[in-house]
C-alpha cells in the first residue's frame, strides 16, 4: 500500500499556514513544512513563520533547524521532508506539507514517482496537466478508465496526479499502466490542494502583510541579518531582506525599501501560481473569496484517504 501524503500549496498570503490547521485537526495530521527559507532560525517575521500559538498544538517539521549561515538546499529538502514523512506515518498520522518552493515540491514528487524527466516527458505533462485543467478531474479518469479499467479502479477520481501519471505511462510505454512494475513501487500517493484568489485581492492582502511585517519588527530582523555579512548564501537573499539592505547602507528611504518588498512579492506571488499550474496536478480552492468550499476539500480528502492501491 502506497502511503498518502496530503500537499497544500499556493502563492504566498493566500491562507496556507491557517488551512493546514484545521485540516491537521480533522485528519489526525502533523505538518512538514515546504517552504525553503523557514528552515532558518531567528528569520521568522519576513518568511511569515508560524508561532507556536498558531500551530495549537499541531507538531511541525523543517521548521527552525539551521541556521543563517548554513545552505539549505533542494535535496537537503527532499531526504530530510522523506524521513518526516515516515516519522509520521510511522505513528498513524497523516503528513501534510505546507509551503510555497515550488522547485523543493516538484523535486520531491518526481524523486518519489516520476524518476529522470527528459524534454518529451516534460512536454507530455504538462499537456496531461492542461487537458486536466480543461476538461476536470472526472473527465480525464474517464479517459484513463476507457484505456485501463483495472488501473482506473485503483485510482481514486480526484487523485489527478495520479490519473495523469497512468495516461502519462500509458501513452510513453503503449502498455497499461496496470501492468506495469512502475504501479507496485510507488511509494508514496500526493493529493495537492492549492488556494489561490482573485488576482487584485491577493495583491491586496501581501501588501497588508509587508504593512504588518514592518510593524511587527521586520525591520530588526532584517538588520540583524544584514549584519552577519553572508550576502553569498540562500538565508540572506529572501524577499523582505535583501530589499532592507539599501535602507541600512543609506541608499535608499524606508518607504522605497518597503514598496520594493511588496513589489517582489507580488512577482513572486505570481511565479509561484506559474509554476504550479504548469508543473503539478493542483485541485485549486479560493478560500477568501468562497469560505464555503472548505466543506468541499474536506469531501475530497475523505475519498482520497478511502482510496486504496495495490
Amino acid at each position: 500500500m502506497t502511503q498518502k501524503v496530503l500537499l497544500i500549496v499556493g502563492p504566498t498570503a493566500v491562507g496556507k499556514t491557517d488551512l493546514s490547521i484545521k485540516l491537521a485537526k480533522k485528519f489526525n495530521g502533523e505538518i512538514i513544512s515546504g517552504d525553503s527559507m523557514q528552515v532558518y532560525r531567528k528569520l521568522d517575521i519576513g518568511t511569515a513563520k508560524i508561532t507556536e500559538d498558531e500551530m495549537d498544538g499541531i507538531p511541525h517539521y523543517l521548521i527552525n533547524h539551521k541556521n543563517s549561515d548554513e545552505r539549505y538546499s533542494v535535496a537537503d529538502f527532499t531526504a530530510e521532508s522523506r524521513a518526516a514523512i515516515s516519522d509520521i506515518a510511522s505513528r498513524g498520522k497523516l503528513p501534510i506539507i505546507v509551503g510555497g518552493t515550488g522547485f523543493y515540491l516538484q523535486a520531491l514528487l518526481d524523486n518519489f514517482q516520476l524518476g529522470t524527466d527528459n524534454d518529451d516527458d516534460l512536454n507530455l505533462r504538462k499537456e496531461l496537466q492542461e487537458r486536466a485543467e480543461k476538461i476536470g478531474p472526472e473527465a480525464l479518469w474517464q479517459e484513463l478508465e476507457s484505456l485501463d479499467p483495472n488501473a482506473a479502479l485503483k485510482i481514486p477520481v480526484n487523485n489527478t496526479l495520479r490519473v495523469i501519471r497512468a495516461l502519462e505511462v500509458i501513452q510513453k510505454s503503449n502498455q497499461l499502466f496496470s501492468a506495469q512494475a512502475d504501479q507496485k513501487t510507488d511509494e508514496f500517493d500526493p493529493f495537492i490542494i492549492g488556494l489561490s484568489t482573485d488576482r487584485s485581492v491577493l495583491y491586496n492582502r501581501i501588501n497588508r502583510r509587508v504593512d504588518l511585517m514592518i510593524e511587527s519588527g521586520l525591520i530588526d530582523e532584517a538588520k540583524w541579518l544584514f549584519n552577519q555579512k553572508i550576502n553569498d548564501l540562500p538565508a540572506s537573499k529572501g524577499i523582505g531582506y535583501k530589499e532592507l539592505y539599501a535602507y541600512f547602507e543609506e541608499k535608499q528611504s524606508l518607504d522605497e525599501a518597503t514598496e520594493l518588498i511588496k513589489r517582489n512579492s507580488r512577482r513572486y506571488a505570481k511565479r509561484q501560481l506559474t509554476w504550479f499550474r504548469n508543473k503539478m496536478a493542483v485541485n485549486w480552492f479560493d478560500l477568501i473569496e468562497h469560505p464555503e468550499q472548505l466543506s468541499k476539500i474536506e469531501t475530497q480528502i475523505v475519498d482520497w484517504l478511502k482510496g486504496q492501491k495495490s
